[in-house]
């Protein structure tokens, strides 16, 4: 199911170029979405979003990969600045080799880390090649 599908409010549909997205999205549509790496392999589905109440701004996607076929599911915290929004397949993209992220640091829904401090802020944006906002 894609974003235009979960548009509860009518936020996508054709305005004559007018109206919020691709540049304004609604976090609510967002998740669910695939990620695919620029080879097109299936990287994982956004389960959730980690919002920075100190700047206003996404820190996380949350994302599980399918590897586990829902049992003890493995999450991972990727930096939003690792994402692209792919309007013309309703997904998000990385640019990382799917190996990296089947070993990515990861975590399982009873054991969340401590996404606020920052040694593992700085070991999160190490492994995917970005720089906290």
């Amino acid at each position: 199911m894609s974003y235009e599908e979960r548009d509860d409010y009518g936020m996508y549909k054709n305005k004559n170029g007018k109206g919020p997205g691709p540049e304004l999205m609604g976090a609510n549509t967002l998740i669910g979405d695939h990620v695919h790496n620029l080879q097109n392999e299936h990287l994982g589905v956004i389960k959730e979003f980690m919002v920075d109440m100190r700047t206003g701004g996404i820190a996380y996607a949350v994302m599980s990969s399918g590897r586990f076929l829902g049992l003890g599911e493995k999450l991972f915290a990727v930096p939003w600045q690792a994402l692209t929004l792919d309007p013309a397949n309703k997904r998000f993209t990385m640019d990382i080799p799917k190996e990296r992220i089947d070993s990515a640091p990861g975590f399982d829904t009873d054991h969340w880390p401590d996404m606020a401090d920052q040694s593992w802020m700085g070991e999160v944006h190490t492994y995917y090649g970005t720089r906290a906002a």
